[in-house]
């Protein structure tokens, strides 16, 4: 873990703690690369403000100005779509739909922004909140279309540089290479795990950062400092001020957090806590989980980066400061989280043992049972194909949109599948096919839902 506090225009802590490889035992410090994830997004929305300050676009421009082919499920919100609606999780989509296909694929930024047409909405447009990785990135490519650089060098060059981020980049390449950068862990069966990197390179505007505490101390006191570094002015400051405008009730039930409202900006939650007004974001990734959170009217800021996306405690450790720095009566957040996160923890674990002794059941009545029905390719207008083929008595499935990604099917009923994927980071899930007679005529896909919540229906085609 990493953590930075800065307050009245000084950094008061900023520490490494722990490790970032557990092989080497190499020591995280101030300098240390994580995936910040979605931390990304507020960077996004501080360029299209400043693009408008420019007067260069309008946030209420249509977004088929400047993509006349693009194009949403429904034609009325194709075109009325604005920028905005993009970056404030107003599409009518339900939370991460679409990052099944999305998050770590090899589809390119322009091909996300087609397969958004594809998606049925969830909701009315406009009329509900669903965090929508998709919008950012279309939002996102608004930058090259007026300025000529892509939406990975207008930050460099325009935000990075400027603050002297030196350590921030935008590519899946330039973390991998990267000498002090975290490996990535999760849990499984109550062990970390090391996992690869995820490339959502093709989410850029949603998610592609890396940085560091040390860096990200220099993007806070620049926020907080109405957009200036040592007087220079950097960010208008009418373009900070329109980033934590609200723009869209964030229509969820939060029982973590001691609050009593949630809107969103331009890449910001918008929150309160013990009477003061909090911008702050999440970030997730393969392996990661950070928090950034800015308290304006204290001149406060509170980065915290981790390197196992199993913990709650970067989010306990963000209330924990805020209670210090507020006068809040002291109590042990994480000691509070803890014992809930062990119980989920404990309840999907037993949930996936309940599948695997089904399957071992099924198996001793089924000694002779035959996985070919099952081969095959199946298609979904959202995610394309999929192929399922027996492999050592085992039924594998590929995923052409993600090579790395496997999933291994085992059958617990005649219908019904658990499915453990390569990637721990999709989850162990219950697959069930449909059949006809002998006949399978297809299959409902799901992964873990912090990376989709959405279920995909694949039609068997050959």
């Amino acid at each position: 873990m990493a953590v930075c506090v800065v307050k009245d225009g000084k950094v008061v802590v900023m520490n490494g703690y722990g490790v970032r490889d557990l092989e080497t035992a190499e020591p995280v410090d101030a300098n240390t690369l994580f995936m910040i994830a979605s931390n990304s997004k507020a960077f996004t929305g501080t360029a299209l403000a400043m693009l408008e300050q420019e007067k260069r676009i309008s946030l209420d421009d249509k977004l088929t100005k400047y993509f006349p082919w693009f194009r949403l499920y429904d034609s009325m919100a194709t075109n009325d779509v604005t920028i905005r609606d993009a970056i404030t999780h107003r599409l009518g989509f339900e939370t991460f739909q679409g990052d099944f296909l999305n998050w770590g694929s090899n589809i390119s930024r322009r091909q996300v922004m087609e397969k958004m047409a594809k998606h049925q909405p969830v909701f009315p447009f406009r009329y509900k909140y669903g965090y929508c990785n998709s919008g950012f990135v279309a939002a996102g490519e608004v930058i090259p279309a007026i300025t000529d650089t892509s939406w990975d060098d207008f930050l460099k060059y325009r935000i990075f540089n400027p603050l002297g981020m030196t350590r921030t980049s935008t590519t899946y390449a330039a973390i991998r290479k990267d000498q002090n950068a975290c490996k990535p862990y999760t849990i499984v069966n109550d062990k970390l795990v090391l996992l690869d990197y995820a490339n959502v390179d093709n989410l850029g505007a949603a998610a592609s950062i890396n940085s560091s505490v040390n860096d990200l101390s220099k993007w806070m006191l620049m926020l907080l400092d109405s957009g200036r570094v040592e007087g220079k002015r950097i960010v208008p400051f009418s373009a900070i001020q329109q980033t934590r405008t609200p723009q869209m009730i964030v229509n969820q039930v939060n029982r973590s957090a001691p609050m009593n409202f949630s809107l969103y900006g331009l890449g910001w939650f918008l929150e309160d806590y013990n009477g003061k007004k909090l911008v702050r974001h999440d970030g997730g990734a393969n392996g990661f989980v950070t928090s950034v959170c800015l308290v304006p009217s204290e001149n406060l800021g509170i980065a915290i980066l981790t390197n196992t996306d199993a913990n709650w405690m970067y989010t306990g450790l963000r209330y924990q400061l805020l209670q210090a720095y507020l006068g809040v009566p002291y109590s042990d957040v994480n000691a509070q989280y803890l014992p809930r996160y062990l119980e989920g923890n404990k309840k999907a674990n037993e949930e996936v043992k309940s599948w695997y002794d089904q399957a071992a059941a099924y198996a001793e009545k089924n000694k002779k049972i035959s996985l070919k029905p099952f081969e095959g390719t199946y298609h979904n207008e959202v995610y394309d194909e999929i192929s399922m083929k027996v492999k050592e008595g085992v039924l594998m499935v590929s995923f052409p949109h993600h090579p790395f990604l496997t999933a291994e099917l085992t059958p617990i009923t005649d219908t019904d599948f658990v499915c453990r994927y390569s990637d721990p980071t999709y989850g162990i899930v219950k697959i069930p096919f449909k059949i006809s007679g002998s006949k399978v005529l297809s299959c409902t896909v799901t992964v873990a839902d912090f990376v989709d919540m959405m279920p995909y229906e694949f039609t068997r085609v050959k």
